[in-house]
């Protein structure tokens, strides 16, 4: 480990009876740690997106905890702690489901003899961050200033290095530092920009977004599993149609999702872009509702414009050739996974949804009813009436599977409503579910 020294920042002091966070709204687990640190003598703030959530009254996804113990000391005061990660050595205090991620303040700059490799960096990008330094500059290297808010639990108090405040209030996502620097650092802050300015109803400052359209290549950089982790962010939220109008408009989702973009600018009449909505909006509302949603939905239909841009015409027609039509298949994930890795837990069923698509075009009771204890169908079905609303599908066709699915004892039961566990961190970049987006 290496401590930074650096020159002391003057912060703005937001006190109790001027900001609207109360320790009512916070986990009682997250109270435990900070208390805890506390009384042992460290430093103990909420950091992050909790205190920016509670200053919106909105309900936190989480609670980070950010003090001046170093991880080694933080695991010394609670035995439920485990210390993870390598490019950002972190504790986690674990507490049944729910887990409190503490992070020691880390240093704005390293040092100038650093040859111990707490620190790494190439062309730039940060691979390695185990410097540690002030709250200060732990503030200062944050990405956003909406990001930089500290609660502390000694007096009560906001403290702002960054001017994260004043944003809150503007509606405004502004990068701290130089934005090239930053987005050089970690390309990931620029779909981080998109995802919180959606999920927020925020503007990008203008400083922030003008880097990105032609930066926007260094995502290229970035391990197709990790940018997994980042779509399912994005997508998965309740705000998927605008962060794909915000994705599209900075020159991001062509680095995500190449041959569907490449087929949304082919695409003269619009179909693909109004699919495309449709099953955003479906993933939406049914984020928005307490739904169970599935990675395996929404990558099939991001993908679907890629399949049918290798098929003649663009269309899936009735009767095609299940041959041409696998080898569009193929081809498509080819070139998607050099991007984005997709996991097999999802990936076959993905699959699955797409191969079932020409069964649909049968009208025989006998072969629908047969289609009906495929796993699968449900998710399958649900896809067939997106591409009917979009005009991608025959929507005549679509209506005889709608009253055939209603009117059928043999038709299986709705996936049943779910509720989302609140107040602990969700593990992994996106929790197994049931079928889909949209599959009730």
């Amino acid at each position: 480990m290496t401590v930074s020294q650096s020159p002391s920042i003057e912060p703005t002091i937001v006190p109790r009876d001027e900001h609207v966070i109360s320790r009512s709204h916070i986990s009682e687990r997250a109270l435990t740690v900070l208390y805890r640190l506390k009384n042992a003598g460290y430093g103990a703030y909420l950091v992050g997106g909790g205190v920016r959530d509670l200053s919106l009254g909105r309900e936190p996804k989480d609670f980070d905890v950010a003090t001046d113990a170093t991880p080694d000391e933080v695991k010394a005061l609670f035995r439920n702690c485990r210390l993870i990660g390598r490019r950002f050595r972190l504790a986690h205090v674990h507490w049944g489901p729910e887990i409190i991620e503490v992070a020691t303040f880390r240093a704005l700059h390293p040092p100038e003899a650093e040859d111990d490799g707490d620190r790494v960096l190439e062309d730039g990008m940060i691979l390695r961050d185990n410097v540690y330094g002030t709250i200060e500059e732990d503030a200062l290297r944050r990405d956003f200033t909406i990001n930089a808010l500290y609660y502390d639990i000694a007096t009560f108090s906001v403290v702002d290095y960054a001017g994260g405040m004043a944003d809150l209030k503007a509606g405004r996502l502004r990068l701290i530092g130089d934005p090239e620097v930053r987005y050089r650092e970690d390309p990931v802050r620029m779909l981080r920009a998109v995802r919180f300015a959606a999920k927020l109803g925020f503007v990008i400052d203008e400083a922030t977004a003008q880097p990105i359209p032609r930066m926007a290549d260094s995502l290229d950089d970035i391990p197709p599993a990790r940018l997994f982790d980042e779509v399912l962010k994005l997508f998965m939220a309740g705000q998927g149609v605008e962060t794909f109008e915000s994705l599209r408009q900075h020159g991001l989702f062509r680095y995500l999702f190449p041959a569907t973009d490449t087929a949304l600018d082919d695409d003269e009449h619009g179909q693909f872009i109004t699919f495309l909505a449709r099953a955003l909006e479906s993933t939406d509302q049914r984020v928005n509702e307490d739904r169970p949603v599935t990675p395996a939905f929404l990558f099939a239909a991001l993908l679907w414009p890629a399949i049918l841009a290798q098929l003649p015409r663009g269309k899936m027609v009735s009767g095609i050739d299940r041959e041409l039509f696998e080898q569009s298949i193929t081809e498509a994930l080819e070139r998607q996974l050099r991007q984005v890795a997709i996991p097999k837990r999802f990936g076959l069923p993905m699959r699955e949804i797409w191969a079932m698509q020409p069964r649909f075009d049968t009208r025989s009771e006998k072969k629908a009813t047969r289609l009906f204890s495929h796993p699968r169908f449900r998710a399958a079905y649900d896809f067939l009436l997106l591409r009917a609303e979009a005009g991608l599908a025959d929507r005549d066709l679509a209506e005889w599977w709608r009253a055939f699915t209603t009117e059928s004892a043999d038709a299986p039961p709705p996936t049943p409503a779910r509720r989302r566990r609140r107040g602990g961190r969700r593990r992994g970049g996106g929790s197994p579910a049931p079928e889909r987006a949209g599959s009730d």
